[in-house]
């Protein structure tokens, strides 16, 4: 019992910036969080957290057992809930922020689902692409996409996010069809602003950043969906976001042998020791639909089998004009 309150001090702590707050959180003096977390630093024989007077700093070691630590109190409370509570069901108002493209086409929809299934939860859905503070701001989630840098969120993985880069056909048609990625300085490409590249699979399991460029760039990526769809250069864009037009044939991907390995798709929500039953139950839901293959095939409406691209595109005729 020691150790799982050690652990879940060192989870407070970590979340709330500062051992005061974690203390007055719990009702007891920072001497007592301050004497938990040196029995855990001893007991484990590291330093978790660097503490001044004015800031702690999670070492290295800390920020990765801050994640299993987070992980391991969630399964907790889940467990605990899937025996005590019976026949409780979800209830209150769920306060819930998504990026506006992913939002729209796949967390909306699966909201109004959520709300006919559970009838006593009501929802707040904020779309923005801006980065959100969850706890400033009072939401209980937030689906984000891409590598989670705040440590201070618990994070769930709810699917994976594999980039594409796509064309029109007429586009391939006059330009050609890239090759590699060493082909791309030769293209039109449509780029977000301040972009600083495209990622590709270096070889090693790792990743590299390709520069490209063109004469359109906008800071918003469904103009780049659109800009694509109209025949204006190549859009690298997450699969989720074309796959309707891959499988229509309206637009093709190329380079898939070099893509990068796929980011993730989070749910991202503060850490609490009892974690509200209707964020919880929203938090699976999204991760059963999206674990669901048949999910992203009924989204697209047909599988997703991107079309081959045309056949007439000679190696030679690879360079944009």
């Amino acid at each position: 019992m020691d150790q799982l309150k050690q652990i879940e001090t060192f989870v407070a702590v970590a979340s709330r910036g500062s051992l005061s707050a974690a203390a007055r959180a719990e009702g007891v003096t920072p001497a007592v969080i301050g004497r938990r977390l040196d029995g855990l630093e001893a007991r484990l024989g590291v330093r978790l957290l660097v503490r001044t007077t004015r800031s702690i700093t999670l070492t290295f070691e800390g920020s990765a057992f801050l994640e299993d630590c987070q992980r391991i109190l969630n399964d907790l409370s889940n467990a605990e809930a899937s025996v005590s509570l019976g026949g409780v069901k979800p209830s209150g108002h769920l306060r819930v922020s998504a990026p506006a493209g992913f939002g729209r086409r796949h967390v909306a929809p699966l909201v109004r689902e959520f709300l006919l299934a559970n009838p006593d939860v009501s929802c707040s859905l904020d779309l923005s692409d801006r980065l959100v503070d969850l706890v400033n701001e009072g939401l209980d989630c937030a689906v984000r996409i891409g590598d989670m840098a705040d440590s201070s969120l618990v994070s769930v993985k709810l699917a994976d996010n594999r980039r594409v880069v796509v064309a029109s056909p007429d586009y391939l048609a006059r330009h050609g069809v890239p090759r590699t990625p060493e082909d791309l300085p030769r293209h039109v490409c449509l780029t977000l602003v301040q972009q600083r590249g495209w990622q590709f699979a270096d070889g090693r399991g790792g990743a590299v950043s390709a520069k490209v460029a063109g004469r359109l760039e906008c800071n918003d990526g469904a103009v780049l969906h659109e800009w694509a769809l109209a025949g204006q250069g190549l859009a690298w864009r997450s699969l989720w976001e074309v796959s309707e037009d891959l499988a229509a044939g309206r637009l093709v991907s190329v380079l898939d042998e070099f893509a990068a390995r796929p980011t993730g798709i989070y749910a991202v929500f503060p850490y609490r020791r009892n974690l509200a039953l209707r964020v919880r139950y929203f938090i699976d839901y999204l991760k059963q639909r999206y674990g669901d293959t048949g999910y992203w095939n009924s989204a697209a409406g047909e599988p997703l089998t991107p079309p081959t691209p045309p056949e007439s595109h000679s190696r030679s005729s690879a360079s944009a004009r």
